[in-house]
């Protein structure tokens, strides 16, 4: 397994590299700049700026200045934050982010997948039917449509009562100010979990080797939960592996529409600001946090099917 794991660590390096590099030639090459706003600089002050961020260099000499600083762990200033390097904003971000991210992966988790089991159980009932259409509306409503109707009605039309919860801001991450956000992450996680769990459950209770357990006698509760289900968590962790690195990296949608200082809204605000180091520290963050947590689910994949070989 350790084997596995540093040659998967060693394929990551190259790739990790590509993103980095089509990344910063693609923002570097794009029209407009950090320092064009909707008030014109003076040439001379442009000018100046452009010097003290070493924008005035070459390209080539930028990226490579870009990557010395990298390999130091450094991801350089923020061209918007003035007061703030963009390790200190991803630092901040990332522990809101990822407050929230793991609180909605557990509701997801503790939820969606005993739903998921307990429609497959009792396929083509009322309970198969219900948890199948309830999943399918929580896929295909967009969050930023949910978002705001859990708002009207919780902060809104439940105002001066006991059950009001607060639209947005962080607040130092008091409870009542998660309650939402925590939710409408965990939604659509919930939804596509349920969906999984069931689909996988169904195909694994036909498996040969789930029907000769059932055949020798053993108790039905034995057969699934020995058998039946490690098989069935296989597509679920194929699912929650890159689900986990996009709910730590914070979501742009929710963060935004709730307010919160999560790397997902530093993301956006980035972007919109064209503040090249911010945006390109939190795309390394994203890929590297995607490419450990498929590394984790290879792994896992090895302790639920024996079948599954590292060499």
């Amino acid at each position: 397994m350790l084997s596995f794991v540093a040659r998967r660590l060693l394929i990551a390096i190259p790739t990790l590299w590509a993103i980095i590099t089509v990344c910063f030639f693609l923002m570097r090459l794009a029209p407009g700049g950090p320092f064009d706003g909707e008030a014109p600089v003076p040439p001379e002050i442009l000018a100046n700026l452009r010097a003290a961020y070493n924008l005035d260099q070459p390209i080539g000499l930028q990226y490579l200045n870009y990557m010395a600083d990298l390999l130091r762990g450094d991801f350089g200033p923020s061209f918007k934050y003035k007061d703030f390097t963009v390790n200190e904003l991803i630092a901040q971000g990332f522990v809101v982010s990822a407050q929230n991210g793991l609180s909605a992966i557990i509701l997801a988790i503790i939820i969606g997948i005993p739903f998921g089991i307990l429609a497959a159980l009792r396929q083509n009932s009322v309970v198969d039917y219900t948890v199948s259409g309830l999943s399918m509306t929580g896929i295909v409503v967009p969050g930023f449509v949910m978002a705001p109707i859990l708002i009207l009605i919780f902060a809104i039309g439940l105002k001066d009562t006991p059950f009001q919860l607060p639209a947005g801001t962080w607040e130092g991450g008091a409870l009542k100010h998660r309650i939402l956000p925590v939710f409408c992450l965990s939604l659509i996680y919930i939804a596509y979990l349920a969906r999984i769990t069931r689909a996988s459950m169904i195909e694994a209770l036909r498996q040969n080797y789930v029907l000769t357990a059932r055949a020798k006698g053993l108790p039905f509760r034995q057969v699934v939960m020995r058998h039946a289900l490690k098989t069935a968590m296989m597509p679920v962790v194929t699912f929650l592996g890159p689900g986990i690195a996009f709910l730590l990296t914070g979501s742009m949608v929710f963060e935004t529409i709730f307010q919160l200082p999560g790397i997902g809204r530093y993301f956006v605000q980035g972007a919109l600001n064209r503040d090249y180091t911010l945006v390109m520290g939190v795309t390394i963050l994203s890929a590297s946090l995607i490419i450990l947590m498929n590394i984790v689910v290879d792994v896992v994949y090895g302790l639920l099917d024996p079948r599954v070989r590292y060499e």
